[in-house]
């Protein structure tokens, strides 16, 4: 698949997470924004906090907005709400949409917390999860900022050239900027209903 990146209605569906460690759910968030950011989409949907259901949540999600013309997924990371790893190979198996994942901090890797916080076969089932994501790749941004991506689906050149039409400041792309935004007003509303 050739992406148009120049194609001035190129749409991202963003996704984002925001959760409390003593929640049992989370909610992720996704926005479908165009290159000129108009947002002509939202969908929601709620995973397990340190859970394993990341990939479903991420599915499911995509599934309920029944949209057959979104362009490229971005994801706000891969490991999200408590170690609920995404698995990219998966979603790009089923979806047949080209997606990055992107990161903003250089890290050790996580193996070490999977093991700190949980036991025996969930431990290694969540490490190999973890190490199929495999390693990230720097994107600079305008000569100010990188971000680190997985990706699947484009060559690394269409990745950057979407990350980059896609983050007017800062490190963050608008979609998954606006998804984060949604996904935190939800958690907050929700946690002020339970008062």
């Amino acid at each position: 698949m050739v992406l148009h990146v120049n194609k001035k209605g190129i749409r991202v569906l963003g996704i984002a997470e925001s959760f409390k460690r003593d929640y049992e759910k989370s909610v992720l968030a996704g926005v479908v924004m165009r290159s000129d950011f108009i947002i002509d989409g939202v969908g929601l949907t709620h995973i397990t906090v340190g859970g394993m259901d990341a990939t479903e949540g991420v599915l499911h999600l995509c599934e309920s907005l029944q949209r057959d013309d979104i362009n490229v997924m971005m994801l706000n990371g891969c490991v999200i709400s408590w170690f609920n790893i995404i698995d990219l190979n998966e979603i790009y198996k089923r979806l047949r949409i080209p997606l990055i994942c992107v990161t903003y901090e250089e890290s050790e890797g996580l193996e070490e917390h999977i093991a700190l916080h949980f036991e025996s076969d969930e431990r290694d089932s969540r490490i190999e999860a973890y190490k199929r994501l495999g390693d990230r790749v720097p994107v600079n941004l305008h000569g100010q900022f990188e971000d680190l991506i997985r990706f699947l689906g484009m060559e690394k050149a269409e990745a950057g050239a979407v990350i980059k039409k896609f983050t007017t400041h800062g490190k963050v792309p608008e979609p998954l900027r606006v998804a984060k935004i949604v996904a935190r007003a939800l958690l907050r509303s929700k946690n002020s209903k339970s008062k």
